[in-house]
């Protein structure tokens, strides 16, 4: 899934001369100091000192009669293990990444759908990185594991995992076997790439395409990998074949391979900055470049190649706007001029997030109002305006945030899962739940009356069946509380969305405990969210409130949200 992040915002103001009388030369301004910039040293005696002289200070203050049951309340909730354990589907396992108390650093496991659908699942522990990083000395962090795609028929068994030595964005890759539970011993062939800045990407079964700075391989100017080359197995990173290079100044390169069965291809990414970027395809042992702005974000998915444009973009005579997203032939496109198909336009209340391809849809997850809203896109119909046809999921209730995403797109059996969907749905006052679904055409499917069994919906030409799988724990008292969704105006007259979470009977005198946050940057929205700390910490937590003129006792007052 692919989300763009708004272009910077250009300096206003007018620069242009008087009409008359001189210019004056403009004053430079004085170096600004930051006087708090010796607290950089993280591990100093005297920057320690005086942090804890600031906890010291901020536990007096803290530390009344309450904060010892307010503080065990919140432990309760953070240290809490019945959460539900997230899962990706590789072959016939489903896998997650957990952690907890006893486990800090987590634990690799896979498990079945059978088992996952109970209580207590059985997990089959593939890497135990607690373990690891005791026995090798290294404080390891998992940064995850792509599998090697396997033969048809076979089961997914080697991967290269992943691992940061400290937690930041350099890492060691190496490969490891579910099967045997064990790292593939470089001595006999096994992929090791030393820890450094970069990417990998399976090839074939003895072939990589990497992006790294290790082994001298050379850098750009922000410290990223500036080339990507092919390593064979056995081979070192300084002896293999060197297939893209960009310029010193841009900020990292990237090749990566396509391994969906029937639409094999190997692309390559120049990040020139944060913003822009070029992407090539390989064909013929030669680069072909992909012909769009360079802040045009895209992405490929079998037949098409998806757009969506940071900033305005015009091609053909039309100007399709920032935060559209547009769909053409990728064959039709690469080979010349090719009719781009509009999917979604924003709009003042609605935005893009995400999308997410099943075997045979398009899922889009879509803000309306800081609410979600998920569309379904079937390629294989056209509406009346000649794009693809678009149905509305019937699975968001409002002032929720729900995001779908495909379960396994690629597994494309006829009892498969290649048009199944997650679904993870939370609110302030509704725990997290994960529901799974599966979408099909409506004629497919019994449409009396227009209801279909088990949970599903019709909804224009596709059906949904979905049914709540997990559900996370309850923390405090929801039902007390109501949510509201209000609009502040701006004085240029932009209504901006606010929500507010309190309990059902408040007082609207002005005079209850408020929490104010909010955020606007890098297209993040804050989006609602369960929270069992801020549910008992703050909406729970009584105060007293300011009794009346004329005597009468303070009326008792849970936090406002």
């Amino acid at each position: 899934m692919t989300t763009t992040e708004a272009d910077p915002s250009p300096l206003s103001g007018n620069d242009t001369a008087p009409a008359s009388g001189p210019r004056h030369a403009a004053e430079s301004a004085p170096e600004p100091t930051d006087e708090n910039a010796w607290l950089e040293d993280i591990h100093g005696e005297e920057q320690l000192a005086w942090v804890r002289e600031q906890n010291a200070r901020t536990e007096e203050l803290l530390e009344d009669a309450d904060y010892a049951a307010v503080e065990s309340g919140i432990l309760e909730v953070l240290d809490s293990t019945d959460r539900i354990a997230m899962v990706n589907k590789r072959g016939d396992f489903y896998y997650n990444f957990w952690k907890d108390q006893e486990h800090p650093k987590g634990l690799w496991r896979r498990t079945t759908w059978e088992s996952y659908l109970t209580e207590d699942p059985e997990w089959d522990v593939l890497l135990d990185v607690d373990a690891l990083a005791a026995a090798e000395g290294v404080e390891w962090v998992f940064h995850g594991a792509g599998f090697l795609r396997p033969s048809d028929g076979a089961e997914y068994r080697f991967a290269m995992v992943s691992l940061s030595p400290d937690g930041g964005d350099a890492d060691r890759h190496r490969e490891f076997d579910v099967e045997t539970r064990t790292f593939v011993d470089p001595a006999a062939g096994g992929f090791d790439i030393p820890t450094a800045k970069g990417n990998i990407s399976w090839l074939d079964a003895d072939t990589l395409l990497v992006s790294s700075t290790a082994e001298g391989l050379p850098a750009t100017s922000s410290s990223y990998a500036r080339t990507g080359v092919k390593l064979r197995r056995g081979q070192s990173l300084a002896d293999a074949e060197r297939l893209f290079e960009i310029p010193e100044n841009h900020m990292l390169a990237m090749v990566a391979h396509d391994s969906t069965p029937g639409f094999e291809r190997t692309f390559a990414v120049d990040y020139i900055d944060f913003y822009n970027r070029s992407t090539w395809l390989l064909r013929d042992d030669s680069w072909v470049a992909i012909d769009v702005p360079t802040d045009v974000n895209i992405s490929v998915h079998r037949d098409w190649l998806l757009f969506r444009p940071q900033g305005d973009w015009e091609a053909a005579g039309v100007t399709y706007p920032a935060g559209s997203l547009l769909a053409a032939d990728f064959e039709s496109y690469l080979a010349g001029p090719a009719e781009l198909l509009v999917l979604f336009t924003p709009d003042a209340h609605t935005s893009l997030q995400s999308w997410s391809w099943t075997k045979d849809y398009l899922l889009l997850n879509l803000l309306r109002d800081v609410s979600s809203e998920i569309r379904v896109l079937d390629p294989s119909a056209v509406d009346a305006s000649g794009s693809w046809a678009s149905t509305v999921l019937d699975a968001c209730p409002p002032l929720h945030d729900v995001n779908a995403y495909a379960v396994d797109d690629e597994d494309v059996s006829d009892s498969g899962a290649g048009n199944d969907f997650w679904l993870v749905a939370t609110g302030f006052t509704t725990p997290t739940t994960l529901t799974r679904g599966t979408l099909s055409p409506a004629a497919a499917q019994d449409t009396a009356d227009g209801d279909v069994a088990d949970g599903g919906v019709v909804s224009g030409g596709v059906v949904s069946r979905h049914t709540e799988v997990k559900r996370s724990p309850s923390f405090f008292n929801e039902a007390a509380y109501e949510v509201q969704q209000h609009f502040a105006v701006s004085l240029d007259g932009t209504k901006v969305p606010y929500f507010q979470v309190a309990s059902k009977d408040l007082v609207l005198d002005g005079e209850n405990p408020t929490q104010l946050s909010g955020y606007g940057g890098f297209e993040v929205s804050r989006t609602p969210a369960y929270s069992g700390t801020i549910g008992r910490a703050w909406l729970e937590r009584r105060t007293a409130g300011i009794a009346s003129d004329d005597g009468a006792a303070a009326h008792s007052r849970g936090g406002v949200y």
